[in-house]
């Protein structure tokens, strides 16, 4: 009976909520350089760069036709239909 509970506890908080433990199993879907793209739910713009392995150093973010500055990425919510524009600086000469 104790196993039961657990389960049906468990199954309502995946409904409710779309976790298990630390793994979201929902996906929003943005738009990132033109290319449609289904994620997993990201806090902010340098959560979503860190989730794409881009160098965080060396890129410019537009989300929305806005600029998004490097000291806001933290602060500012990627949500679900944001389009994306990620412009990598490339080094040469």
């Amino acid at each position: 009976m104790l196993s039961e509970l657990h389960t049906a506890t468990a199954i309502i908080h995946i409904i409710t909520t779309g976790t298990v433990g630390n793994l979201s199993l929902q996906s929003i879907r943005i738009i990132v350089n033109g290319e449609p793209r289904e994620i997993p739910p990201q806090e902010s713009v340098a959560s979503l760069l860190r989730f794409l392995d881009l160098p965080l150093e060396r890129v410019a973010v537009e989300l929305n036709k806005v600029i998004v500055r490097k000291r806001d990425w933290d602060s500012t919510s990627v949500v679900d239909g944001s389009q994306i524009e990620v412009v990598e600086f490339v080094g040469g000469g």
